[in-house]
């Protein structure tokens, strides 16, 4: 049963009387004010967001707005895309929903939204519609949330924020190589696990490339890099002796595993495809 407010939302949007549009500057991120709001409580402002990752900050939200994510590409991979959103931990104030063709699914309750969970759906499942919970005092509420567009190898859980643990191919290893946002050379220290994720900690001996310095460099005479990569806990990762070849994603400041061979295994693969000259990219192996 749907609110007042969201039917009267829904007809609102029928009718196309909307607020007009306003766009971020540089059309990644969106901050705005429900103060704008309070001579027409009711209006349902369109906000569009053209980049594949930003942020979105709604303080003192009343009424509702509507979030579009329009990724500027034509490519037909844009319409499998997964978008993933991560709240505030004091994100507060509004429900969020997923709007398709004015039908509304609830994804967000205001209360789940301060546990800072990552929640990811497709980019075909509607707009993300932000409804305002009427509040006597607005002035310390604000609706705020992170979202990245996530474009999966297929084979992979599409509404996951990670990759499966299934093992790569050697195709898939050597392309992991050149697209990963982190490619690193190194070992197991430890692995903690709690109820959705496992986390593994590394001591790298080579970086490769990185992206949001997810690695740092460690004390002591020899520069050393280490860091915590992610990974499904139903992985059942276990901490073993030799070096291994880390690649794999940066969601949210934080490094998720891809592929991650043992070095060994990587560098016979590596070798034969450079003999072959199939080899997508190179990398100093020395």
């Amino acid at each position: 049963m749907l609110s007042p407010f969201l039917a009267f939302s829904l007809s609102v949007l029928i009718l196309c009387r909307v607020a007009l549009s306003q766009y971020s500057s540089d059309q990644c991120s969106w901050r705005g004010s429900g103060l704008t709001h309070e001579g027409h409580a009711r209006d349902v402002e369109q906000v569009y967001l053209r980049c594949s990752q930003g942020s979105l900050e709604w303080l003192y939200p009343t009424g509702a707005i509507i979030v579009n994510l329009r990724p500027n590409t034509l490519s037909p991979a844009a319409a499998r895309l997964t978008v993933c959103i991560k709240p505030s931990k004091e994100s507060s104030g509004t429900n969020i929903y997923l709007d398709r063709m004015g039908k509304l699914r609830l994804l967000l309750r205001e209360e789940e939204q301060s546990r800072g969970k990552v929640h990811c759906f497709g980019i075909q499942d509607g707009a993300i519609f932000i409804e305002a919970v009427p509040q006597r005092d607005i002035s310390r509420k604000i609706t705020a949330f992170q979202y990245e567009l996530i474009n999966h190898r297929p084979g992979t859980e599409p509404y996951s924020l990670s990759a499966t643990c299934q093992p790569c191919t050697d195709a898939e290893m050597l392309l992991a190589v050149c697209t990963s946002d982190f490619v690193t050379r190194g070992s197991i220290l430890g692995v903690e696990r709690d109820e959705e994720q496992t986390s593994v900690a590394v001591t790298l001996s080579r970086l490769y490339r990185q992206k949001s310095q997810v690695f740092a460099t460690a004390g002591g005479r020899v520069r050393r890099w280490a860091g915590t990569v992610k990974m499904p806990v139903q992985c059942g990762v276990k901490p073993g002796e030799g070096e291994f070849l880390f690649t794999g994603t940066v969601r949210f400041g934080e490094a998720w595993l891809g592929c991650a061979p043992r070095y060994k295994d990587f560098l016979r693969v590596y070798q034969a495809a450079l003999e072959e000259g199939t080899n997508p990219c190179h990398i100093d192996t020395d």
